[in-house]
């Protein structure tokens, strides 16, 4: 995994999922604590970022009454809106501090469904950097990443999912996902792989670990 081609992409570590009083942390706490996922999400940012590879951030955001989507939302979505989510503006929309972008990250802009590639510049942005492997981090571990991870392979990229730095609304879901899907479009490593291949170390695909 050669840093210079590399990108860690971090999917939605927003207040309304990471922390407490978010309109959805109660849905994904479970997971989040049994993963650690954002303590080994800041362990994966700061490995990218001391081996000098790319890091993006892609939050999901809606203006005050979710215009930019259906009047008739379904699915997720439906849970967002009806949860009034990830609204610009107010704190659940927010990047957790702990995550909090630094000097020479990315932060997508435009994010309003599941797949960051869909309504962002995410595919000119590591096209234009030359990046060639796509490391993915976030929430959650069966819908955005899952939607992302999808896209990513099937534009040619090399994929790799961090299993313990990802976040579900279930156990059931979260290990469903990583555990048949995510070998059929990624490289599912742990966050400890991820931070010794930053390093130069060896690192293998181990679907085993992280939930």
């Amino acid at each position: 995994m050669d840093p210079k081609t590399t990108a860690l992409v971090l999917i939605e570590f927003q207040n309304d999922f990471t922390s407490e009083g978010g309109t959805l942390h109660g849905a994904v706490a479970e997971v989040m604590e049994s993963t650690k996922t954002v303590e080994h999400a800041q362990e994966a940012v700061g490995a990218a970022h001391a081996a000098g590879a790319t890091v993006i951030h892609s939050p999901i955001s809606f203006q005050p009454g979710y215009y930019e989507i259906t009047q008739h939302p379904y699915g997720i979505l439906k849970g967002v809106v009806d949860s009034t989510s990830f609204v610009k503006g107010t704190w659940g929309c927010e990047i957790d501090d702990r995550m909090a972008p630094a000097e020479g990250d990315i932060v997508l802009e435009g994010k309003r469904g599941l797949d960051a590639f869909a309504s962002t510049n995410l595919d000119f942005i590591l096209r234009s950097k030359g990046i060639r492997t796509v490391v993915l981090a976030g929430f959650l571990t069966n819908c955005c990443v899952e939607s992302t991870m999808r896209s990513a392979y099937e534009k040619g990229f090399e994929v790799y999912t961090l299993t313990d730095a990802v976040g579900a609304t279930s156990q059931a879901e979260h290990a469903n996902a990583i555990t048949y899907d995510y070998p059929m479009f990624s490289k599912p490593i742990a966050t400890a792989d991820f931070v010794a291949a930053m390093s130069g170390d060896a690192v293998s695909a181990d679907t085993s670990r992280g939930y």
